[in-house]
């Protein structure tokens, strides 16, 4: 073995949040999973999207039970006139098996703000379901970060935990959403120039941080522009190492445990 593999084999990073099971793998698939362990991905976390997801998903937590692990949600993006029969079939996943989390959910006015009033009742139906479950949430929430704590504020979230994936609101937001116990997923836009995320992270304790790729989506430099990866985890973590001036191992062991807690992973 390599001395550059035995270095990664002495870090463990973890994907909280990857998309691997969606068509832009369909070809090298196992070769991305095993690139993401080669280089200290040890484990990566799979959001569910829409009914359609499900199948793909589940069978790579099949195929990699060590490494992948499955959520269970309705995307907001996929929240439309039949968002309630999506959601009688997230219910019914729920019940059937054990997943790590309700997720990818939350809301997402970005595309689209017909359905926003759906969007918040799958949201909150969804954080109940977590609720009943004792299982975290994920949450998603590009151009909506004002709805969404609206809607945490209105809720009762005891038993409630989770992360805002790709974590984009400003440092007062990122503390409120500290304060009500949720953790900060961070991903390839930290690395972006003039994203202005870096100095969100650099304000943040480790403590309050999770790393992830979105992968296919949201490439982090050197990639930029390319299909993201499990593996560019690394590059992730890199860049928080530089922002808070400490190793990349420090990174790498603190983001691990949070993760850990939060998802319960032994």
């Amino acid at each position: 073995m390599s001395l550059l593999l035995c270095y990664f084999c002495s870090m463990i990073l973890i994907d909280t949040h990857t998309h691997l099971y969606l068509n832009e793998f369909d070809n090298d698939r196992d070769q991305v999973v095993k690139d993401a362990i080669d280089k200290g991905v040890k484990y990566m976390f799979l959001p569910n999207i829409n009914s359609k997801s499900v199948t793909g998903m589940l069978s790579l937590e099949e195929k990699y039970p060590s490494n992948c692990f499955a959520m269970m949600g309705l995307h907001p993006t996929d929240v439309k006139d039949d968002y309630e029969s999506e959601l009688s079939i997230v219910e019914n996943w729920l019940a059937k098996r054990k997943f790590i989390a309700v997720g990818e959910i939350g809301i997402d006015l970005y595309w689209d703000k017909t359905f926003i009033d759906q969007q918040i009742k799958a949201f909150k139906f969804q954080i109940e379901l977590a609720r009943k479950y004792d299982l975290p949430i994920v949450i998603h929430s590009r151009d909506s970060m004002t709805e969404i704590l609206s809607v945490l504020k209105s809720m009762d979230l005891e038993k409630i935990t989770g992360v805002f994936h790709c974590f984009n609101g400003i440092l007062e937001e990122a503390n409120e959403v500290i304060e009500m116990g949720f953790l900060l997923g961070i991903g390839g836009v930290v690395t972006f120039k003039n994203a202005g995320l870096d100095k969100i992270v650099a304000a943040i304790d480790l403590k309050y941080l999770l790393l992830e790729t979105d992968a296919p989506f949201l490439t982090p430099t050197p990639y930029r522009g390319k299909r993201n990866e499990s593996a560019h985890t690394y590059y992730v973590a890199k860049k928080i190492a530089e922002i808070k001036q400490t190793s990349i191992e420090k990174v790498a062991e603190i983001t691990t445990d949070n993760a850990k807690r939060l998802f319960k992973i032994d």
